[in-house]
């Protein structure tokens, strides 16, 4: 393992354990903020997520978005492949996919403008730290070339740190949106 892989898994340990502090100590978290921030961009194709494990939960915010336009969830093709998303609404059949999330169990491929994404820490420059995989990364990079691409890093406020080991490769978020405030980042 490289030292800058070490340095991340070091990053990830400790940051999953301010992560599920403050999913423990919050509970269900309000979508309340996220909510406000989506309200301003109603018809537009946005893609959320489903929680797992201690993520926080979009869910709220993914279902009053659906009142308005097209809301989808990422789908994992394979390793090594960027995200495709699959249309989403409250109370959809779904099923399970790759890595414990679940998917919608029809296909109904389509391309987000906005993305809500996970992720494991923030800083206040707008990068994150993923699990790993480089799934939003690769997808954020083509979604990018194609044209303007809106993603929010969902997160509890607990997950901030100072100093995350990046890299090139990795896509910086367009703002944070944590439980008690949004931060935004200039454009690029």
């Amino acid at each position: 393992m490289s030292d800058l892989a070490q340095i991340k898994a070091a990053a990830r340990k400790a940051a999953f354990a301010r992560r599920k502090a403050a999913h423990e100590a919050r509970g269900a978290a309000p979508a309340g903020r996220l909510s406000e921030v989506l309200a301003g961009y109603r018809g537009v194709a946005l893609a959320g997520y489903m929680p797992i494990r201690t993520e926080i939960d979009p869910l709220p915010a993914m279902a009053e978005a659906a009142a308005h336009g097209p809301v989808c969830v990422p789908v994992i093709e394979g390793e090594g492949m960027p995200l495709i998303f699959s249309r989403w609404a409250p109370g959809c059949t779904m099923k399970d996919g790759p890595f414990g999330a679940r998917v919608p169990e029809v296909d109904d491929f389509i391309t987000p403008q906005i993305l809500i994404v996970p992720l494991v820490a923030f800083d206040r420059a707008g990068g994150r730290l993923g699990y790993g995989g480089g799934f939003y990364d690769r997808t954020l990079e083509r979604l990018r070339a194609r044209g303007a691409v809106l993603a929010i890093g969902y997160a509890y406020g607990a997950q901030e740190a100072a100093d995350l080991p990046l890299e090139p490769t990795d896509q910086p978020l367009d703002m944070i949106v944590t439980e008690d405030e949004v931060i935004e980042f200039p454009p690029r």
